[in-house]
């Protein structure tokens, strides 16, 4: 493999990002001061502007796909290259653009070639390093994003002061030079991801057509009314393609982005809802305030009312790198949400010019901006394995993209057609925004509550190291899946009520035992083998971190809040069932499978396994708790129509079985 000077130099490849993302990222947050300029000297209209907008916005968010698919075909680090060659020609392209064809097609290719290299580089900074380096990583992440953008409206003023454009282009060009040659200079060849994976074109045509749609018909709202078709039918129609491009991939057997995973597990789904809401919220707090400061400063000064959220992105960028090694990682966007909620109500109340109100409304939404959007998105990643990351990065880039660059000028609509008063109707979009904010806290609170998620301390040694994700997250909304309704009617077998002349027909495919380490699963599959065996066998463990769902077998000491050891775990003990049903006259296999609840799991693995009959053995107990533990027998039977055999165990054994959560409390747990 061929590698450039500076290959696996972390500083070296950090600054590279960092170059490679700033760019275009400042420069959309510095672009509103320098419309009327641009749009005199290129001779374009401020429509054909926001049209040049929209369609780099769109190409961002394209880019996040087809950089998925790219990375898994084709060598990673040789198309890193190809992205930063792509942002040097779309920068001097717009630099020196002569008109306006000239100017929008460097812009597309900027925000193209952005989110490109987002996907390229950012994960293998994130995993490619020794666990020493992720803080800082979280540092770099935070400030590339919403550091840039916190500095894009003060660099913006400062050049329209000058009423000029053209330089802070050629600076953005050279940077982009910068961060080609360190790409150079870094070169570590990397294969593809997976060559044997299909090319998802009706992906790739969904985002591309979606996001293209969305953008352009919210930024013909410029010129156009809300209720116009030319916006409403692009805008609306986008919006469904891009709703069909993620239900595509939900269902998809081999997906392009990892669509099923993330949305069926809780705590991914709070990170991604927690981004979405921030990106709309944080619209309001920046750039609906800023028309109306304009109305009162010149654009240097309303560039300096901003300058605090730079302060504030960078502290609360810092309070990233320390926590993300520790369960207040959890917390801190719900943090962020209240302070940007706060950021958009000062800023509300500093309107029309109230300068020290702005100034503390602008450090706000910083320190806010600086704990939601990235930190959302590396609890959403952290819930995976590692070798997602990069898919995690991208649909949270896609879906950020499009909550924040379609909310924009849907609010500057609002607030310029409100009652025909920019005043008016810029207070009532921020309150929008801020109840948008307050939602997006209440989303993340609700959706962990309801699925049994808690925070937890990140194991990174087990996810860097791709093992395992850093932490549990359960199935979303677990705690309410949990509820089933009675079962049906069954047949009951044991050694003292048998079939009474002949044995049942025995059904087509393997049988599945739900084995839980219990003396009663044993006994389960030993009156099994009476009436079913000889044939194949699938003995499934269902296991969770921290309640853990089995009893161990050989009673080895595990730490019950780490997932990679309660695996570990639940391998052993179903291969100790695989055992005793080969012992049984089975042709056995083992399996562990993460689920809650754990009739989920077992419904799931005999419908993938075609199993023709399901046995459990049910425990006996009393009263209310031992009715709700004795559920997972009833669960299965109400969601299967696989044939289900319960073994209890017999009379004159209840007294002496132990049942399995009693054993469990017994599981020692590592310090």
């Amino acid at each position: 493999m061929r590698q450039g000077p500076l290959a696996g130099r972390y500083p070296a490849v950090a600054a590279m990002v960092t170059l490679a993302l700033i760019p275009y990222l400042a420069l959309s947050a510095a672009l509103d001061p320098l419309v009327p300029i641009i749009s005199e000297q290129l001779h374009m209209t401020t429509q054909t502007m926001a049209l040049s907008s929209g369609l780099g916005n769109a190409a961002y968010a394209v880019g996040t796909v087809l950089a998925v698919q790219f990375a898994q075909h084709l060598p990673q680090r040789r198309m890193l290259l190809v992205y930063a060659v792509v942002l040097v020609v779309g920068s001097v392209v717009a630099a020196a653009a002569p008109n306006a064809t000239a100017f929008i097609t460097g812009h597309v290719l900027q925000g193209l070639a952005t989110s490109m290299l987002l996907i390229a580089a950012a994960p293998p900074l994130t995993i490619g390093f020794p666990r020493d380096k992720l803080r800082t990583t979280a540092v770099i992440m935070n400030m590339c994003v919403f550091g840039a953008v916190a500095l894009g409206p003060f660099v913006g003023g400062v050049q329209a002061e000058a009423h000029a454009w053209r330089p802070l282009f050629w600076i953005v060009a050279v940077i982009a030079l910068s961060a080609l040659v360190l790409a150079a200079l870094t070169f570590d060849d990397a294969p593809p991801a997976d060559p044997s994976a299909p090319l998802d074109l009706t992906a790739i045509a969904l985002a591309t057509v979606g996001c293209t749609a969305a953008f352009v018909g919210a930024a013909l709202l410029t010129t156009h009314e809300f209720s116009d078709l030319a916006v409403t039918g692009p805008m609306f129609g986008g919006l469904a393609l891009i709703v069909v491009l993620i239900v595509y991939q939900f269902r998809a057997r081999r997906p392009l982005l990892t669509i099923r995973t993330m949305m069926t597990s809780a705590i991914p789904v709070a990170g991604v809802g927690v981004a979405l809401f921030a990106a709309a919220a944080s619209v309001a707090a920046t750039a609906l305030t800023a028309s109306v400061f304009m109305q009162h400063f010149s654009p240097v000064q309303v560039g300096l009312l901003y300058l605090p959220e730079l302060g504030g992105a960078l502290v609360m960028a810092v309070v990233f790198g320390i926590v993300i090694s520790r369960r207040a990682m959890h917390f801190l966007p719900l943090v962020g949400m209240f302070l940007l909620a706060a950021g958009i109500a000062v800023f509300r109340a500093s309107l029309p010019a109230n300068v020290p109100l702005a100034l503390l409304g602008s450090a706000l939404t910083g320190l806010a901006l600086g704990a939601t959007v990235a930190p959302a998105l590396f609890v959403a990643g952290f819930s995976l394995q590692s070798n997602s990351l990069q898919r995690v990065f991208a649909i949270i880039e896609l879906l950020r993209a499009v909550a924040a660059f379609m909310v924009a000028p849907i609010f500057a609509h609002l607030a310029t057609r409100y009652s025909g008063d920019l005043l008016e109707g810029t207070g009532v979009a921020l309150w929008i925004g801020f109840a948008l904010a307050i939602g997006g806290a209440v989303f993340g609170v609700a959706v962990y509550a309801l699925s049994g998620a808690r925070p937890q301390k990140p194991d990174l040694d087990e996810f860097l190291d791709g093992d395992s994700p850093a932490w549990y997250s359960p199935p979303l909304l677990a705690r309410l899946r949990s509820a089933v309704p009675s079962p049906t009617p069954v047949r009951i077998a044991s050694r003292t009520a048998p079939a009474p002349h002949h044995h049942p027909a025995a059904p087509t495919g393997p049988v599945l035992f739900a084995y839980d380490g219990s003396e009663l699963a044993d006994h389960a599959i030993a009156q099994a083998a009476e009436q079913l065996s000889p044939r194949d066998a699938v003995v499934v463990c269902v296991w969770q971190p921290v309640d853990v769902g089995f009893t161990p077998h050989d009673g080895e000491p595990f730490d019950a809040d780490r997932a990679s050891q309660v695996r570990l775990a639940a391998e052993r003990t179903a291969a100790h069932g695989a055992a005793l049903a080969d012992a049984a006259g089975f042709r056995s296999c083992s399996l562990a499978i993460e689920a809650s609840p754990t009739w989920q799991g077992i419904v799931e693995a005999a419908s993938e396994h075609r199993a023709g009959i399901i046995v459990l053995g049910p425990h006996r107990r009393n009263g209310l708790l031992g009715h709700l533990h004795g559920s997972v027998a009833a669960a299965v039977v109400a969601h299967t129509d696989i044939p289900v055999l319960l073994v209890p165990q017999s009379l004159d054994a209840s007294s002496t079985a132990t049942p399995a959560s009693r054993q469990l409390a017994r599981v020692p747990s590592a310090p």
